[in-house]
């Protein structure tokens, strides 16, 4: 057997180097009070008893073993704590973002609704400029009808009043007695909306709205019945 020096398996171990330097110590009949570390430095596998080379080589397999797994336990702790700074990061994001997006959402919000109120008061004032004539044409109707109602409604009820009176809010149906805008029959249930039922396109408008919405639930509604029966 070659004489491999103890010093490459465990010196760095206090468990494998006591062991060594008592084994040493005994085999080589030297006094106790000899150094267990300068012998372990000075001996050789050979000069160590079989039993207890297996002794000294589980030493130091199981000092390295220790030694990876706190490098290992450091690796994980490290990578932990990195995945745990990124979480962190991207629920700070997340939430930052959702409260970026919920002010946006209010402040259009906020936007929408003073331009709504401002067009409602320029719809009242341009509304009152109109009404109060003795006479209207197709145009002053035409905006009128506009204003009273949503836009995307408007061009379902100019439909329905092109075909039943081409926007005369005088005509009147001689076979019938139909009259106005919405061509109502008998033109007299107008009068639920206003007095001035036969002279003032607003209150024919009025009315014809409301008939469209309680009966087909909008005139979008009411012109799709139209289109399929030619009547509403």
């Amino acid at each position: 057997m070659s004489r491999i020096s103890v010093r490459g398996f465990a010196v760095a171990s206090a468990t494998a180097v006591t062991t060594v330097g008592a084994v040493v110590g005994v085999a080589a009949g030297q006094p106790a009070s000899v150094s267990a570390e300068a012998t372990a430095a000075d001996a050789t596998i050979a000069d160590i008893p079989a039993g207890a080379q297996a002794q000294v080589q589980t030493a130091s397999l199981t000092q390295q073993a220790d030694d990876q797994s706190t490098q290992a336990d450091a690796a994980a702790l490290k990578s932990a704590q990195e995945a745990a700074r990124k979480a962190a990061a991207e629920t700070a994001q997340s939430r930052k973002d959702a409260a970026d997006e919920a002010k946006a959402k209010k402040d259009a919000d906020a936007r929408k609704k003073k331009e709504q109120a401002a067009t409602r008061s320029s719809s009242r004032a341009d509304l009152g400029d109109l009404l109060g004539k003795s006479s209207y044409s197709v145009a002053e109707t035409q905006a009128i009808a506009r204003q009273m109602m949503a836009g995307d409604q408007f061009q379902c009820f100019s439909n329905i009043v092109d075909h039943e009176s081409g926007w005369n809010y005088r005509a009147t149906n001689a076979s019938s007695g139909a009259y106005g805008l919405v061509q109502a029959l008998p033109g007299s249930k107008m009068s639920s909306a206003g007095s001035d039922w036969q002279t003032n396109p607003a209150t024919q408008i009025k009315w014809g709205l409301n008939y469209m919405n309680d009966r087909y639930g909008s005139p979008c509604g009411a012109w799709s019945f139209w289109q399929a029966n030619s009547w509403y």
